[in-house]
């Protein structure tokens, strides 16, 4: 074989030699987002929007002030991310498929750890039983895992599926969110009621509010449970993007983060998976 046909061999094989549509495709259940650049961040404008819809003790201990990165544009290379959060069934088969021990904690351990605006009463109807969520759960995000069992979930998925899946960063998160229009919400810049799950009792179906998609069909960047990423705050603490069931619309946004030890396990806190393309 010729040298030049030995390299075209060797292009085609990771990255499709002769062909117009060499474009990597995105694993399964996952959304491509396009590289570029990104407005990420916010700025006091945006922030006072954030604190016009929220209580006001959240103006007074100044969350957004303290917690979210200043505006600015940043380059994001082209990747995917999950459509939805992972769900409890999804957890369930990665849990059966390992041996990994099914998310949970007990009263003590939660009591712990803080973060106690909810009681561990309110956390009792996620444990599992016997490896298996509560069936009426399966299509809820899972809660009780901390960064760790995210990061093994989207590694063993990425195992099967021959991509390199792993949590994403918090520039790819919030690209994903914002769009290249700088949305505020995932859906547009204006707060519209019942698009996602979102100032009430508890977690909701990833699939119950398609409303709430960006453009690019992601659903529940917003609502339903804060999101692990695999970046930090400046104390060390990993940011979680989102919010979460129980929260304001101003905390919605897609500039907001704040961050949790990456031990904690809660029902406000899940994850999704992004890949490399």
């Amino acid at each position: 074989m010729s040298g030049r046909a030995t390299w075209c061999l060797l292009v085609a094989l990771f990255s499709g030699c002769g062909s117009h549509n060499s474009t990597p495709t995105p694993p399964p259940d996952m959304v491509a987002i396009d590289g570029g650049a990104y407005q990420v961040g916010s700025d006091d404008a945006e922030r006072e929007v954030g604190y016009q819809l929220s209580p006001p003790v959240v103006r007074e201990q100044q969350w957004y002030d303290a917690w979210e990165a200043p505006a600015r544009e940043v380059d994001v290379e082209r990747f995917a991310i999950d459509r939805t959060p992972v769900t409890q069934g999804e957890y369930a088969g990665f849990v059966a498929a390992t041996g990994r021990d099914a998310p949970g904690i007990d009263s003590l351990a939660y009591l712990k750890q803080g973060f106690l605006v909810h009681p561990f009463d309110e956390a009792r109807p996620y444990l599992w039983r016997d490896g298996q969520p509560p069936q009426r759960l399966a299509a809820h995000p899972v809660v009780f895992v901390d960064r760790l069992d995210a990061e093994a979930f989207c590694a063993w998925r990425g195992k099967r599926t021959g991509h390199r899946v792993r949590l994403p960063t918090e520039m790819e998160w919030e690209a994903a969110c914002r769009g290249s229009t700088t949305r505020l919400f995932p859906w547009g810049h204006e707060w519209v009621d019942g698009r996602i799950q979102a100032g009430t009792t508890g977690t909701a179906s990833v699939r119950d509010h398609l409303d709430g998609a960006t453009p690019t069909g992601v659903l529940d960047l917003a609502g339903n449970v804060f999101e692990w990423t695999d970046a930090s705050m400046r104390g060390g603490d990993p940011v979680l993007k989102g919010c979460a069931w129980d929260d304001a619309p101003g905390t919605c946004r897609c500039a907001f983060r704040h961050s949790r030890p990456a031990v904690s396990k809660h029902i406000l806190i899940g994850f999704r998976c992004a890949a490399d393309l």
